[in-house]
């Protein structure tokens, strides 16, 4: 059996001992879980191919292996392929999120899908990762070169994916990408005032949604007042919990999934907790405290503003989503048809996902200063300290 020595040169040699392994052990543990709660999460079937609950299982095991696979390809980039990568990923899913606006297909309200023969997709969930890499190029790259108009950019670029994505409408990823954008600014350096202006923002913007966005009235308001007969979904899969208990009912045992229509997506941690329990529900919980934290105990050490403004983007998007769909089915938030990442049902959410780790793998590998230097390029540097 070869064993990987730190002389290896080689792109996997190099990577296997740049790449942070604790972090890179906990996503593959999530892939896990993900393979374990879509066996789970699907009602029982006699594993025909012609039952439809054994293609949706099949589908959703290809589509964990393709992230991964996805995830780990993409953790091998160095930081010019990955800007260069989210530059193309970007202008292609840019395109095709604007295009659901005019041929997206309508799905629970929302325009924001894409038919292809044997699947949808959904492209804003691409655009995201490419996004982030953009937004913190672009204010990287206006600490470095005097006159270049990168706040102004960032703003323009963020603002048009925010229309298209309220357009569609899409509240929870309008959300998701405004608060991405703000945290960025932040540890860019932004001045308390429009700190205070940018909460306020959110303030008026969630009061706005509550009062003219009839489906946000309608789940704000079950949150607030619960009635069994119309705050179904929430107070079912609370209940998930409490018949779990510590230990869980066991494999194959919980009934939530078959009372729930979105039990494999939006609930799919309700239905970890009535068959695992409580402490399955804690180590999952723990293992994306693992990712996000390692992640940040890596920017702490960042000298590259353009590293530090990315990875942070991506882990604030990431441990948001996992803390939004996790409080829905606990019911702490109103509910909000968010994917839980490698671990709800879904071929774009897990994916995008994995384009989403692979961009965070990548940028917090370790590097030296000639390997910094020599990843940049001519014309592609940003400053080495931040500011």
């Amino acid at each position: 059996m070869p064993v990987l020595s730190r002389a290896d040169t080689s792109i996997v040699g190099r990577w296997w001992w740049s790449i942070d392994r604790v972090m890179l052990t906990a996503l593959i543990l999530l892939v896990g879980i993900g393979y374990v709660l879509a066996l789970a999460a699907t009602p029982a079937t006699n594993l025909a191919l012609s039952d439809p609950r054994t293609i949706v299982m099949i589908k959703q095991i290809i589509y964990l292996a393709v992230g991964a696979f996805i995830m780990l390809g993409t953790s091998m980039l160095d930081l010019k392929q990955v800007k260069l990568a989210a530059l193309g990923i970007g202008i292609v899913f840019l395109i095709l999120t604007a295009f659901t606006l005019v041929h997206g297909v309508v799905i629970d309200g929302g325009r924001r899908w894409i038919a292809l023969p044997g699947f949808t997709i959904q492209p804003s969930e691409f655009l995201k990762p490419a996004l982030i890499i953009a937004t913190a190029w672009l204010l990287a790259e206006r600490r470095r070169t005097p006159g270049f108009p990168g706040m102004l950019a960032a703003f323009g670029l963020n603002g048009l994916v925010l229309l298209i994505l309220l357009r569609q409408p899409d509240v929870g990823s309008t959300a998701l990408v405004a608060s991405t954008f703000f945290a960025q600014l932040f540890l860019d350096g932004l001045n308390l005032y429009w700190v205070g202006v940018a909460v306020a923002g959110f303030g008026v913007s969630g009061f706005a949604a509550f009062e003219f966005i009839a489906h946000v009235h309608t789940r704000v308001m079950l949150f607030l007042h619960p009635t069994k007969d119309k705050a179904y979904q929430a107070i079912t899969a609370l209940s998930a919990f409490g018949n779990g208990g510590l230990w869980g009912r066991g494999p194959g045992e919980g009934q939530v999934k078959h009372y729930l229509p979105d039990a494999r997506a939006d609930f799919v941690f309700a239905v970890a907790g009535e068959e695992f329990g409580l402490i399955v529900c804690l180590g999952i919980i723990l293992i994306f405290a693992v990712i996000v934290l390692r992640g940040l105990a890596r920017i702490m050490r960042e000298t590259d503003l353009f590293v530090a403004l990315a990875a942070s983007g991506l882990l604030v998007s990431f441990g948001l989503q996992a803390f939004i769909n996790m409080a829905s089915s606990l019911s702490l938030i109103p509910t909000k048809g968010m994917t839980l990442p490698f671990i709800s049902y879904g071929g774009s959410a897990v994916l995008a996902v994995g384009l989403h780790m692979g961009f965070l793998l990548a940028l917090t590998r370790k590097r030296n200063h000639a390997e910094r230097a020599a990843e940049r390029g001519p014309g592609m540097g940003v400053q080495d300290r931040m500011a």
